[in-house]
């Protein structure tokens, strides 16, 4: 079955059976394949997933850290404590995510 598809600027906005009226903008196009989906990039009638580009090492440690909030609080404790465990994690995260 087509499906309408409505485009904004080269992005998939919406996906509906049928169409209705939108500002001037905003194009209708028909697309046959079902899996289309919103965000998707449309160029020269072609619809496609956005490929996003593998993060750097830099950016999967950022995301992997603990908080900075956790980390004061994992600092507090290893010195109260006469523990390691705010070293361990940070070290964690570097053993996992290593630099090139």
């Amino acid at each position: 079955m087509t499906k309408k598809i409505l485009v904004l600027n080269g992005k998939v906005v919406d996906v509906q059976e049928k169409e209705f009226p939108v500002a001037p903008a905003l194009t209708w196009h028909d697309y046959s394949d079902d899996s289309v989906k919103i965000g998707w990039d449309f160029a020269d009638g072609v619809a496609s997933a956005v490929v996003e580009p593998e993060p750097s090492w830099e950016e999967r440690r950022r995301a992997a850290y603990p908080s900075w909030g956790d980390q004061l609080d994992m600092q507090y404790h290893d010195k109260v404590d006469g523990t390691s465990t705010w070293q361990d994690a940070v070290q964690a995260v570097k053993d996992a995510n290593p630099k090139p």
